[in-house]
């Protein structure tokens, strides 16, 4: 894991789930998966947008040309952990991941990059589809 997640993780635990620099402000969770291959677990800080009783999250690696390895990890082991926080507290969720498609996949991802720019950019920047993962209660 780089330095940089460390600081976000540990900041995020720190502070009831708000951290500052670049997602200060932003909707963040803390998602625990399953390497596709090593098995191990893994931790990426990440942006999510909520939905009803779901938590969305998007694959953009920042407009890269392939998807990034969590999302690999989840098709490979869809149930996983998240740990969400409001500022005064994280709370951890068991979940279930599932790909979103269509007109379901594309509604989230327009209303990801109007609140949040840069998602536009993102996929601006690529010529894959950037998948939009649901995260589902266990």
């Amino acid at each position: 894991m780089s330095d940089f997640n460390d600081q976000v993780i540990a900041e995020f635990r720190a502070n009831g789930g708000r951290v500052g620099g670049p997602f200060e402000g932003a909707p963040l969770l803390l998602l625990h998966s399953t390497g596709a291959k090593s098995g191990a677990e893994r931790v990426h800080p990440m942006m999510y947008r909520a939905d009803g009783e779901r938590w969305l999250v998007f694959a953009s690696k920042a407009g890269a040309p392939d998807n990034p390895a969590w999302w690999h990890n989840l098709q490979a082991h869809p149930e996983a952990r998240i740990e969400v926080g409001d500022g005064s507290g994280v709370e951890t969720v068991e979940v279930v991941a599932h790909d979103l498609d269509g007109d379901e996949r594309d509604r989230a991802y327009a209303a990801q990059a109007a609140e949040y720019p840069g998602f536009a950019d993102y996929q601006a920047k690529t010529d894959r589809v950037i998948p939009v993962v649901a995260l589902t209660r266990r």
